[in-house]
């Protein structure tokens, strides 16, 4: 009978024909030593020219798709495609991993590029969103990512010139992106009018600010900086697919063939058309080129790579070639000579040389080819075409010999007879033919029967049978040639097989894995001598397996290399190699067979990659019987640590608390007293092992529950650490034996012989290892550990790179590589059998290795092999301890070994009884021998860790001494102290009672074994009894002292959940069970005397009154009954009586007394008594009945918590409308038609140009147009939702604050400011780095889907660093470290994260969850907090020493310490207002004297401070209305430094139409005039929530539309009332005075424009209204006459009407002879090209044209605000674009003399001054 076992013969991989050019470019380059590097299927590739040899890198799971070179051209980064694809950076000499980029990409590495130092790789994905990442692939670790595009990415690379500078370019785009921080900030290329936006493929770079890029068209782009300089046409007849750089100059290659050398200017040097080499052939297409000194590389879409020598630049030579794109299934072997032929569907034929590895000759035919056979003499090769036909060939020369087609479909297989007279050719339509050689191919039989499509076929020996496969998984026998049936089974077991290549059968039902589907094994092909059988598979794996292998399942050695299906595999004809080929990566591998006997035992495979091990999982024991299971070992292996509910859900349940909380509402206070953790009974050995150490000292450190313990045996004292939010389930000690770390989801963890690094293995499915940098809590590397449990993962002392981990049935040797590892599975060969690993330890080599196995055994490695085992226990080793003299184990057997240091002899045993426990001891046995699961050398002694709980210490001369102990696996639920003594009783569903000392001897003092696990327990009043309720149903009474038993009943079938003695003489015992009853007992006679019925679920509490008469019960249903003892009878009782009554005890969960208990939200099971289900223990105050009490309210708190930050991202316009945007509408007939000519007609100006007023002396100034803009001065200050963001810098001589998206630095002696505007969206937070050496260093940070912080500088607002991670939404707090170096951030998401980061290089060090707090200040190691309360309080490390009550009257938001002299400011809310109060004041350093600052802002009270600072006598303060004051410290004068709008949208925006003088209205419900060039406020007017504002055109009336409907008309002058009118409820949008100053049109949300005559005085009647506006009104202009209103409406369409009759005008000559006095509309087709292409969420909001008439001014919702030249009729035009508002802009105003531009913005608040240049 055939062995089940793996076959001792061998694969090894020997050479591989083809290339990957197909769908992949720029892949193929020249190594330092001149070998050529490339890559096809899953293999990356080195190739020396010379020697004629191969080297394989197979650290891949999948297709290569891209490959990059170190700039030292040692190194290549190949990248992958996969659900989870990797990089693997190795050498190209050792193909040996160096490093594994993983957790970075999804679906596929498109392109890669290192820097040009080395250090760095950036590389970038086939996601949909093409992410782009930057590595430090040495350490493995993302500095930094970035989406890369919405389309196609195909190339990425470091600029060499141009330091932290990469490019990418793809489909119709290239970006230019910089590197700062963590951060990558894109421009995109600009083509401008120099070149078609078109898809670009490929990249390189000349010196400075040059980049060259290859185009789908054929032509080279010449960019400088990011904007398209220059354009090479028509350097390529089609797209360029590849580019390379070099010393000597420029190469490109492209479809139309051609190769082209540039030199170094790029001009041309020559070019190689390779189409026409021998070689060659039409519809050649180059994808990658690599030009070093004269030697030249190209490889082709077709799987060929050239080599060209440039000086003789006419004969190429052709290294390598391969099958094209297509599925390759056809392959044969020639039966004499070492020969195959290959076909595929790329239509050729190919004949090759094994032995030199060469291609000896091809055709091409007509059709795709999927089948092809040699004859008997190889004289002759037929092939199988798609279509049904088969052609035979002559196989010297390919020339045809005979053509034929019987089929229909594909001809999947086809073999010549033995005898050579027949041929058989089966195809899809379920029928093999047979054709006579002799008779020209003449069908002579057919077999049919099949009912599906044939797959494989065999003939016999003798030719006289026929064996077939098909898709239905039937094996058929036929007679030849006549294609009978033969089911004859005698006549079938008589056969004997010419070939078995067939996957069904007896023969090879070992290939086939339990329970799987029969067509996942493409091919087979066996060799009878060797008894073996190869396999090729659709997972990508070839096999070996032995011959017959008649059992499924059978074990196998595998190896990898190709990347999807293996179609089909082949021995050479000598039985000498295997060629196996690809089906899509269409390659072919030729592997090296060495027999059994042939030294294949230690033949080195080599390139082992990290997933996947040359021999199988199944097969690395050659013994094919295992020991058998241990029951606790399967327990263990099966064990989950799922829970219902986890301390971390505590955090979602407070979340629903504060939503039923109101405003201000906190909860009740807890009670003065306060418990401290005293001892625990425990430790974890039930399912963890080595979990047990010495530390330096001498304690003992272990763990159990969610608390690690060190135990101080002398003292007989713990300490606790207690951080940990669930079961810690693993710990190991630091090499210095000093520091402990401890897992709580985690199975094993260890730390390098130098302690630097930890890893840890994770319980997840994959049970992943990870390697962290554990005091930078950062993550180093990570794979997958194995399929079925890890037990423990130990560092090679010797080496920091190497581990081994050992589990369920492998132990696995790996090495770190960057983020990855590779890995080798130990080979047990013939030394033992398989079983799980469950120890290991290290010898005193590197590559020796010791591991414990679950058959008792101890198994001794040298490197990966298996030496000896050695017997040592009865049963698993669970644990192990190495020191340099020797060995300590121990097993299930409860024995201690002691080795030498080699395993050869023990020198002693130990073994655990309960007579070897010595005098003195804390505690007893609970059984002999009990497992041990950790043990230690340590101080002369062994320590050893029980799976019963107890921790022994084993002294080497024989004497044991328990030192601690806890129960034993199972929930602990009972427990009862005794009424008088220091004693407690407990009990288990271990099945022990146990009785406990609570003295300072903190041991147990006895025992006893129950016949059931118990739920609870109670001691007899008089102490002298213990009664235990058992899970069955029964409970039995027992002796105190000599734990025999009294009384044992069992009348319920459910658990007994409480158990309870009356008080006072204990007469009655009352027994609650989960069948809804309570049985009470006497306890004299024995007998059940009543029971309490009326509970609808099981009981879960009882509480005895203390005059034994009533008994107080709950239940599962939330039911608090009450029963009268002892008959039952349920009573009830108000909720006073029930507070007044006396209990005796009360551990009830449920009533009015302790309803404060419940936390929000929960379950009535979850609190068990005052501990819960989420692992706490808590103490209240009883009664407890109140969940929340009034604390603090404030509003400006409230708002500023609920602020919603999400809707002021860009995601949505300001102001929904409806209808097509204009970019999307069709243009107008007339417009699309235009004539060619027309007469010489003078037209109207479609815009009035307006004279500019005279400047000072009368005359009038040169107008000239506007051609930029430049921000000026911005009017605004982020306060009214940030705080502590306003700071003196640059030694007190500037001011630094933030508004809206720009950072502004603002002079302090001019009132000029600077801007740094990199930020995308609001800033809301800002920090100043105090220290010397990071002078005028500024962070701030915005919101955003992907918020960032920027570190900028504040003298050149150069950027420093940017900062993106961790937080979502937004940044709304950061500050640096006292060092400078670092800086933390705290984040708006939910959890409110910090991080802290390394600033200059972006590195992210810690995240830790925040609660929120105001402000804090710390100084001399004390940190001062401001409040909601307005107290202040004052810490010592985390200890309140000090509470300054009252500093405001209001919250503290802003607490500032001066360094110098250390006096403290604090801003905050000051109410109610008073003479010596203010919002600003000046402490002492105690904190107990201040000077209170009284301010008054624009003549308004300011009582809400959101920001101090203080220097040099001077405090800065920021006010919730967004001004910034400063104010002396001695006289406290007060000087205004900016006056902006406070919360709300600005809107209403109007220039005076001779003055330098603008209006803007805000809904902050404030009319405000300001003057352009002091760049002050000129007057202010509290008018209402204000949306709209004009002048009039003599300047002397001002019109303000309110949204209520109401609009208001103001005299200049002191903006004094005039009139005021409300016909409408909507919103007033727009407001406008006719040129002629007699109407004023006032436009509102009702669909309305009214006019007013103004003619008529303040009464303001209404002439008329507009008639027939589809939707909302957003812009008005009147025409240059007054005549015409034009109105642009919500549904993007304009409108003009006649004023003031308000009937709307469609005559197109009226229309087109209007010429407007204004333009402001957004609408129409002159505008057109304002809208963008990507508006769809977002709209243009407002424009306005300069007063010369050629610039258009627009702002949008995207905050940006734009130029464009007037008309801008075509779709998309030119424009420039400039930043700083942070989301929707609102409206813009030029200037009257053109010379400045206002903007304003909707949710930033502010006011823009651009000036026009």
């Amino acid at each position: 009978m055939a062995d089940k076992t793996a076959p001792q013969s061998q694969l090894k991989l020997e050479w591989v024909y083809g290339y990957r050019g197909h769908q992949c470019r720029n892949n193929l380059y020249y190594t330092s030593n001149k070998d050529v590097v490339y890559f096809v299927a899953g293999v990356g590739i080195v190739y020396s020219v010379r020697d004629h040899k191969q080297r394989f890198f197979l650290g891949h799971d999948d297709d290569i798709i891209s490959l990059t070179l170190h700039p030292e051209k040692t190194l290549v980064a190949t990248g992958q495609i996969g659900k989870k694809p990797y990089i693997c950076v190795w050498d190209a000499a050792t193909c040996e991993t160096v490093s594994i980029l993983k957790d970075g990409h999804e679906h596929g590495v498109a392109a890669m590029g290192f820097d040009k130092e080395g250090s760095r790789l950036v590389s970038v994905g086939l996601d949909q969103h093409s992410t782009i990442n930057v590595w430090d692939w040495r350490k493995g670790k993302i500095l930094a990512t970035v989406r890369g595009h919405s389309d196609k990415v195909f190339d990425v690379q470091f600029h060499p010139y141009m330091d932290n500078t990469i490019v990418s370019c793809g489909v119709k785009h290239i970006k230019f992106w910089t590197l700062c921080g963590n951060a990558l900030t894109p421009k995109k290329g600009i083509f401008g009018k120099i070149g078609e936006i078109q898809t670009i493929l490929c990249l390189a770079f000349g010196p400075g600010n040059i980049t060259y890029s290859g185009t789908l068209a054929g032509d080279v782009y010449v960019w400088k900086d990011n904007t398209l300089d220059s354009v090479i046409q028509g350097a390529h007849n089609g797209a360029i697919y590849t580019l390379d750089m070099c010393d000597e100059g420029y190469t490109t290659g492209g479809k139309d063939s051609m190769v082209k050398l540039w030199d170094t200017d790029f001009k041309p040097i020559s070019a190689v058309n390779l189409a026409n080499s021998q070689d060659g052939y039409k519809g050649l297409c180059v994808r990658s080129v690599c030009w070093r000194a004269d030697r030249l590389l190209v490889g082709t879409q077709d799987s060929e790579i050239f080599e060209i020598d440039v000086k003789d630049k006419n004969k190429p030579q052709c290294l390598v070639q391969g099958h094209a794109e297509g599925e390759l299934w056809a392959l044969a072997v020639h039966p004499r000579k070492p020969i195959f032929a290959t076909a595929s569907d790329d239509q050729t034929l190919r004949l090759w040389n094994m032995t030199n590895s060469e291609l000896l000759s091809k055709t091409t035919l007509e059709n795709k080819i999927r089948s092809c056979s040699f004859d008997f003499d190889g004289n002759q090769i037929a092939v199988g075409f798609t279509d049904g036909s088969f052609m035979v060939l002559r196989s010297r020369d390919l020339s045809e010999v005979i053509h034929m087609k019987d089929r229909k479909e594909v001809i999947h297989e086809m073999k010549f007879s033995p005898c050579g007279k027949f041929l058989a050719v089966a195809s899809n339509d379920n029928f093999v033919d047979i054709y006579s050689v002799d008779q020209r191919f003449k069908r002579v039989g057919t077999c049919s029967g099949s009912s599906s499509f044939i797959t494989h076929i065999d003939w016999s020996e003798d030719s006289k049978y026929l064996q077939t496969n098909s898709g239905a998984s039937e094996r058929l026998f036929f007679k030849m040639p006549v294609g009978k049936q033969a089911t004859n089974k005698e006549e079938i077991m008589s056969i004997h097989w010419a070939s078995f290549t067939g996957v069904l059968g007896a023969e090879v039902s070992g290939i086939w894995e339990k329970y799987t589907d029969t067509n996942d094994v493409n091919a087979v092909d066996a060799n009878f001598a060797a008894q073996t059988v190869v396999t090729g598979d659709d997972f990508g794996l070839v096999k070996l397996f032995r011959f017959p292998c008649l059992k499924k399942g059978a074990k196998f050695r595998k190896y990898t290399g190709h990347s999807a299906h293996v179609s089909n595999v082949r021995f050479s004809s000598d039985k000498q190699k295997v060629i196996s080929i690809g089906g899509a990566d269409h390659a072919i591998f030729q592997w090296k067979f060495y027999p059994q006997g042939s030294g294949s035992d230690d033949l080195s495979l080599g390139g082992v990659d990290a997933y996947l091990d040359s021999n199988s999982e199944a097969s690395d024991s050659d013994l094919s019987d295992v020991g058998e299971l241990d029951s606790d070992l399967e327990r263990e292996k099966q064990v989950s640590y799922d829970r219902a509910i986890y301390k971390e859900d505590t955090k979602s349940l407070k979340k629903l608390m504060r939503q039923d909380m109101k405003a201000g509402d906190k909860r009740k206070k807890g009670p003065i007293d306060s418990l401290k953790l005293s001892y625990i009974h425990g430790y974890r050995g039930y399912d963890c092992r080595n979990n047990l150490f010495y530390t330096q000292s001498g304690e003992i450190v272990y763990h159990v529950a969610a608390t690690g313990i060190v135990y101080s045996k002398e003292k007989n004292q713990q300490k606790f650490y207690t951080c940990h939010t669930d079961d810690i389930l693993c710990l190991c000690i630091h090499p210095l034996k000093d520091l402990v770390a401890t897992g709580q989801d985690r199975s094993s963890s260890y730390w390098t012989g130098d302690g630097k690094k930890l890893v840890s293995v994770g319980l997840d499915d994959n049970h992943t290892i990870v390697v962290w940098d554990w005091k930078k809590g950062e993550k180093l590397a990570s794979t997958r550990g194995h399929k079925d449990k890890i037990f423990v993962v130990k560092w090679n002392p010797f080496d920091g790179s190497k581990l081994v981990s050992v589990g369920v049935k492998h132990i696995k040797f790996w090495t770190q590589t960057g983020g990855g590892f590779t890995s080798n599975r130990g080979t047990l060969g013939k030394v033992a059998k398989l079983c799980d690993m469950l120890c290991v330890a290290y010898g005193k080599s590197d590559d020796l290795c010791f591991s414990g196995g679950s058959d008792g055994n101890v198994f001794i490695w040298q490197g990966l092999n298996l030496q000896k085992v050695v017997k040592a226990h009865e049963g698993p080793v669970f644990s192990m301890h190495s020191l340099d003299k020797g060995f300590v184990t121990g097993g299930k057997d409860g024995v201690v070994g002691l080795w030498d240091d080699q395993f050869d002899r023990c020198l002693k045993t130990y073994a655990l009884k309960r007579a070897a426990i010595a005098q003195g001891s804390r505690g007893m046995l609970i059984q002999e021998s009990p497992a041990i699961r950790a043990i230690v050398l340590g101080h002369g002694k062994i320590l050893v860790g029980t799976k019963n709980g107890e921790i022994i210490e084993v002294d080497k001369s024989g004497p044991m001494t328990l030192l601690t102990q806890g129960h034993m696996e199972g929930e602990v639920w009972g427990i009862d102290c005794h009424p008088t003594q220091a004693i407690y009783a407990t009990v288990s569903d271990d099945k022990t009672l146990r009785l406990w000392d609570l003295a300072t001897d903190h041991r147990m003092l006895n025992f006893k074994e129950l016949k059931q696990a118990a739920r609870c327990v109670a001691f007899s009043p008089d102490g002298k009894a213990l009664a235990v309720g058992q899970k069955d149903g029964s409970f039995v009474v027992v002796n105190a002292e000599s734990m025999d038993d009294i009384i044992h009943i069992h009348h319920r079938k459910e658990e007994i959940s409480d158990i309870r003695f009356s008080p006072d003489t204990g007469k009655y015992l009352a027994v609650a069970s989960h069948d809804n009853f309570v049985d009470i007992y006497n306890v004299q006679s024995t007998k059940r005397v009543g029971t309490c019925k009326g509970a609808s679920s099981y009981i879960t509490h009882i509480d005895w009154g203390s005059n034994g008469k009533v008994l107080m019960v709950n239940s599962g249903a939330k039911e608090q009954l009450f029963f009268e003892a002892p008959r039952g009878h349920r009573i009830t009782m108000k909720s006073n009586d029930i507070e007044k009554f006396n209990w005796d005890s009360w551990t009830c969960v449920l009533g009015t007394a302790c309803e404060g208990i419940w936390p929000p939200k929960s379950d009535v099971t979850d609190v068990n008594s005052t501990t819960d289900d989420f692992g706490f223990v808590k103490l209240f105050a009883f009664p407890y009945q109140q969940n929340y009490y009034m604390c603090c309210y404030d509003s400006d708190v409230e708002r500023e918590k609920k602020m919603d930050y999400t809707s002021k991202i860009y995601i949505s316009p300001i102001r929904e409308k409806e209808g097509v945007k204009p970019h999307n509408q069709e243009q107008a007939q007339s417009t699309q038609n235009k004539p060619v000519a027309s007469r010489n007609v003078n037209k109207a100006p479609l815009v009035q140009k307006a004279d500019l007023p005279p400047s000072t002396g009368g005359k009038r100034r040169k107008i000239t147009p506007v051609n930029e803009l430049q921000l000026e001065y911005v009017h605004g200050y982020r306060g009214f939702d940030a705080r502590s963001n306003l700071y003196y810098c640059n030694d007190a001589n500037d001011v630094v604050f933030h508004a809206a998206g720009a950072g502004i630095v603002q002079n302090m002696s001019t009132g000029s400011q600077s801007f740094y505007l990199e930020h995308t969206d609001d800033i809301i937070c800002l920090d100043v780095n105090q220290h010397p050496k990071f002078k005028n260093v500024i962070a701030t940070g915005q919101i955003g889907n992907q918020p960032s912080v920027h570190v900028w500088d504040a003298v050149t607002k150069k950027t420093l660093s940017i900062i993106r991670g961790v937080h979502s939404k937004g940044v709304c707090s950061v500050d640096f470290s006292c060092t400078g170096k670092l800086l933390l951030s705290v984040g708006l998401e939910d959890d409110h994260n910090l991080a802290v980061w390394r600033w200059q290089d972006g590195t992210y060090l810690k995240s830790i969850y925040m609660t929120f707090v105001f402000i804090s200040e710390y100084l001399n190691s004390l940190t001062y907090t401001g409040a909601l309360s307005g107290d202040v309080y004052v810490w010592k490390e985390n200890t309140l020493i000090r509470l300054v009550q009252k500093a405001h009257t209001g919250p503290v938001f802003s607490m500032f310490t001066t360094l110098r002299d250390g006096l403290i400011v604090t801003g905050g809310k000051e109410l109610p207002r008073s003479k010596d109060n203010g919002p600003v004041k000046l402490w002492d350093q105690d904190m107990k004297r201040c000077k209170a600052f009284p301010i008054r802002d624009e003549g308004k009270r300011a009582d809400v401070v959101k920001s101090v600072c203080r220097s040099k006598g001077k405090i800065l303060v920021g006010t919730r209305d967004n001004s910034v004051l400063e104010l002396s410290e001695k006289e406290g004068n007060i000087q205004i430094l900016v006056a902006g709008h406070s919360e709300g949208e600005v809107w209403g925006l109007d220039t005076h139409p001779t003055l330098n003088h603008f209006i803007t209205a805000s809904f902050d419900g404030t009319v405000r005039m300001w003057d352009i060039a002091k760049k002050t406020l000129l007057a202010r007017l509290e008018v209402g929530s204000a949306r709209s504002v004009a002048f009039s055109p003599d300047g002397e009336l001002i019109a303000v539309g309110l949204n209520n409907g109401e609009f208001l008309v103001l005299s200049v002058n002191g903006l004094k009332l005039w009139g005021k009118k409300r016909d409408r409820s909507g919103a007033i949008n727009d407001v406008k005075f006719s040129p002629d100053n007699k109407y004023l049109a006032v436009g509102s949300e009702d669909k309305c424009v009214d006019f007013y005559n103004l003619t008529e005085g303040p009464s303001l009647n209404r002439s008329s209204f507009c008639k027939g506006i589809p939707s909302f009104v957003i812009q008005m202009d009147f025409s240059a006459d007054s005549k015409y209103i034009r109105v642009g409406t919500g549904d993007y369409t304009p409108h003009v009407f006649k004023v003031p009759a308000g009937t709307l005008v469609e005559d197109k000559q009226i229309l087109d002879n209007i010429t407007w006095a204004s333009w402001t509309s957004v609408l129409g087709e002159e505008v057109i090209g304002i809208w963008p292409r990507d508006s769809s969420n977002a709209d243009v909001n407002c424009a306005h044209l300069s007063h010369l008439g050629s610039s258009l001014a627009t702002g949008d919702d995207n905050g940006f605000v734009k130029l464009f030249e007037f008309p801008c009729s075509d779709r998309y035009a030119s424009h420039k674009n400039y930043v700083g508002h942070s989301a929707h802009v609102t409206n813009v105003r030029f200037s009257s003399d053109d010379r400045h531009l206002i903007s304003t913005g909707g949710d930033d608040c502010c006011v823009f001054v651009w000036k026009c240049v």
